[in-house]
């Protein structure tokens, strides 16, 4: 399934956040993560990660240290800020009011269809009141 790059955008900020408040990560670990938490159907770049994660960091929404693995290899940890903790909480409100919307617009549809209803053009609310 390709999931538009509109989508992928709007989500990366929410997504990545909500990642950084189970604990802190490094680049690699949040990809995993990302592609993990869709169930593969997200598969994000190192191009498209890591100019988020900078922004994040010039925001203050996250933090970073370097850090050495257990195999010895170096690499650069981002933790959750309080303010990015905020940001959070906030745009959490956001999807939910976004993806509500959207349930009730998809109930409506498959209503629709389910009782025969043609939906397009010509067809709907503003029709039927008279309003288009």
């Amino acid at each position: 399934m390709h999931i538009d790059k509109d989508l992928v955008a709007a989500s990366a900020t929410p997504l990545v956040l909500g990642i950084l408040a189970d604990g802190e990560s490094y680049g690699y670990a949040i990809l995993k993560r990302v592609a993990e938490l869709s169930g593969g159907r997200m598969q994000w770049t190192d191009g498209m990660l890591y100019p988020l994660l900078h922004r994040l960091e010039r925001l203050g929404l996250v933090s970073s240290s370097w850090a050495t693995s257990e195999a010895g290899r170096r690499r650069k940890h981002y933790a959750i800020t309080t303010a990015g903790k905020d940001v959070l909480v906030e745009r959490q409100e956001q999807w939910a009011v976004v993806a509500d919307a959207l349930r009730h617009v998809w109930q409506d549809v498959q209503e629709g269809v389910r009782h025969g209803v043609q939906q397009g053009f010509g067809t709907g609310p503003a029709v039927a009141e008279g309003r288009a």
